[in-house]
């Protein structure tokens, strides 16, 4: 193993990248197949809002591609994981199991509703839900007549919204069986694992209800945008409705049934949905060789790159690496970000956030050591 330095670091960077100088993003989107063309298809017609042939098209292929009965699609992942939490039944002062390490947006939703993050542990190998840990947490939830009470707390447990970091599959089949044991409804938060499978199944799938995000920096994008998958008949049906607005179908009265959302994906984003569609597996593919070079580089490093267990696929979104020390990894982000190449490290757990700090949490050994020593790495897609 050698003891690599900073600047060996970046120059395979830049040389993998063939990129010897300038700027190298974190992730950057690439638009190499049919964008303008769709854009311009959905100019020409006029239909540029939330109704349009390229919105059907989107959920279409979305229900191709991942196997779910039913794709609604909606304006952000944000908005996708607040109506999934809304249709599990999630009400204000119960808790929602989730995990600290993770974009803010998973716990924005939950505060949507009114509801609380309970802090779970992730795996140190998935970056994950820890299964394990959520185990744990269980043992101190009982059935009341039907309904997960914590009984430190007297709350109900509402649901469970394991996230798949980076695009890793977590151990979502063990969580699933753990939550159905409580009757916990499980929504996934695949907003960064789009293409990515466990046990030969697409995340997103696995649970009640599966959400993912679009946005901009995520393998594909359409600007904003979201979609929410399940494979429940009224679910489904429900999602489209209440992100309508909750209209009732009428050629021109305004009749509205429940409080709505004004939730769906417009047109254009669709559109430019569709056209990255067609390009996922080809961009997954060109992904997998930039993160096989990592491993095999950092494999003869003091550092540890982090990969997908043997049981899943990763879309390989944003390659990570986990360096010794919080120290060393602060001094790699000052080096690699002054030499401009893009580097960021974890996100700030949420339970160190103001407006979570009150929430429970079962120590977060794991996610405190990921956080103090993880480094996102350049990840975009290198060839058309």
């Amino acid at each position: 193993m050698n003891n690599t330095s900073h600047g060996e670091v970046i120059q395979f960077i830049r040389d993998w990248y063939k990129q010897p100088e300038g700027f190298i993003p974190l992730h950057a989107p690439r638009f190499s197949g049919n964008e303008k063309k769709y854009l311009n298809e959905t100019i020409d017609s006029t239909y540029v809002s939330s109704v349009g042939p390229f919105v059907d098209q989107f959920e279409s292929m979305m229900r191709e591609y991942t196997g779910a009965k039913y794709a609604v699609a909606i304006v952000n992942g944000t908005a996708a994981l607040h109506m999934g939490l809304l249709l599990a039944g999630v009400k204000r002062d119960e808790l929602v199991i989730t995990q600290a390490l993770s974009f803010i947006a998973t716990c924005n939703a939950i505060s949507y509703i009114g509801a609380e993050p309970y802090f779970v542990d992730v795996d140190q190998n998935t970056l994950g839900l820890s299964a394990r840990a959520l185990e744990l947490f269980l043992e101190n939830v009982v059935m009341k007549e039907g309904v997960a009470i914590h009984q430190p707390s007297g709350k109900r447990v509402a649901a469970c919204v394991p996230m798949h970091t980076f695009g890793i599959p977590c151990e979502i089949d063990r969580i699933v069986s753990l939550c159905d044991q409580y009757q916990i409804p499980v929504v996934e938060d695949a907003a960064e694992s789009l293409g990515s499978l466990y046990q030969g199944k697409h995340t997103g799938t696995f649970g009640k209800i599966g959400t993912y995000s679009f946005n901009g920096n995520k393998t594909i994008t359409c600007g904003g945008g979201g979609i929410l998958v399940t494979n429940d008949e009224a679910l489904g049906k429900m999602a489209k409705h209440l992100t309508t607005q909750a209209k009732v179908p009428h050629r021109w009265e305004f009749v509205h049934d429940h409080v709505g959302y004004n939730y769906r994906c417009p047109n254009l984003n669709a559109a430019l949905a569709c056209a990255q569609m067609e390009q996922l597996e080809a961009f997954i593919e060109d992904k997998k060789q930039t993160a096989d070079a990592y491993k095999k580089f950092f494999s003869e490093t003091q550092y540890h790159f982090v990969e997908a267990t043997s049981a899943s696929r990763s879309n390989h979104w944003l390659n990570a690496i986990l360096l010794t020390d919080q120290q060393e990894r602060d001094a790699f982000l000052q080096t690699t970000n002054d030499a401009q190449v893009m580097t960021r490290p974890a996100w700030a757990l949420m339970h160190r956030l103001q407006m979570f700090s009150h929430c429970g949490h079962d120590g977060l050994k794991n996610s405190i050591d990921i956080e103090s020593r993880l480094v996102n790495i350049p990840s975009s897609v290198r060839h058309s």
